[in-house]
């Protein structure tokens, strides 16, 4: 019975010294954590909106020449130029996919895509986030909508190529991106 209160009150002690560690590096690091995020988040959308800049000028650059703009529950990222950006998410093939997806001023020519997180296939389905799978999006155009074809037969200006082998990866992608393009436009012009 002696040993059994020993075990009981050991891991009650434990528990609250861990739990109350656990606390206060939380505590410690969150606003650190948060600066991370919001450098990611600018400088993803000055990338994304193909505005120059390098590691230490990045918040200054983005309130220079970025303006965000809130409607709703929708966010947007306009440059001095007009185009504009705004963050898209969802699920993919098997795990959330998200990124920022900058459009030319016309709203309906994709300036630039970048995916700022996935958790596809390594090696196959994670190639929807390499830079020269991304470059086929320039220039596409999003109205109607986007249409993903097997790999090498785009011909459209709405069609891009899907990665062989990966054809559930790449068909998350294509109904992410209609989805948040759909909403993301339809709030912006009503």
């Amino acid at each position: 019975m002696k040993n059994v209160l020993r075990v009981i009150i050991f891991v009650l002690v434990m528990g609250t010294v861990s739990g109350g560690l656990l606390l206060g590096v939380n505590a410690f690091t969150a606003s650190l954590i948060a600066k991370n995020d919001e450098l990611k988040l600018k400088s993803s959308v000055l990338d994304a909106l193909e505005i120059s800049y390098d590691k230490n000028s990045v918040i200054k650059i983005f309130d220079a020449q970025v303006k965000t703009i809130n409607k709703g529950i929708y966010t947007y990222y306009t440059a001095l130029d007009g185009s504009t950006a705004f963050e898209f998410r969802g699920p993919g093939l098997w795990g959330p996919i998200s990124g920022i997806l900058s459009l030319e001023k016309d709203l309906k020519t994709i300036r630039k895509i970048k995916i700022t997180y996935q958790e596809e296939t390594p090696g196959l389905g994670s190639r929807i986030a390499d830079r020269d799978y991304l470059k086929q999006f320039k220039n596409k155009e999003v109205l109607p909508k986007l249409v993903f074809v097997p790999e090498g037969r785009s011909q459209q200006k709405y069609e891009v190529d899907t990665i062989t082998g990966a054809t559930g990866s790449s068909r998350a992608l294509e109904k992410l991106l209609n989805d948040n393009l759909q909403r993301y436009l339809s709030a912006l012009k009503g």
